[in-house]
């Protein structure tokens, strides 16, 4: 975690951000260029940082995974031509 010392902004990186939101980084990478969160770059690094706080929001908006079976989806058949 880094820290910026002007505004006490806790920052993670994306290994970190990607933990806490039960992830694979290039899901993040996909959050990212889709705008569900933002990453910043710190000075001229091309590595990017993640707003702790945003990710912690981002994590308790996020639906618990599901632990029963998924319905089962009809066949066609069984709803074309119903009226």
């Amino acid at each position: 975690m880094h820290i910026d010392a002007d505004r006490g902004e806790k920052y993670l990186t994306a290994r970190e951000a990607a933990r806490l939101l039960e992830v694979k980084t290039p899901t993040l990478y996909a959050y990212v260029s889709r705008g569900v969160v933002r990453s910043y770059r710190r000075g001229l690094s091309r590595r990017r940082l993640y707003l702790r706080r945003e990710i912690e929001s981002l994590r308790e908006l996020r639906p618990a995974r599901a632990t029963a079976a998924p319905a089962r989806i009809p066949f066609a058949e069984e709803w074309i031509g119903e009226k």
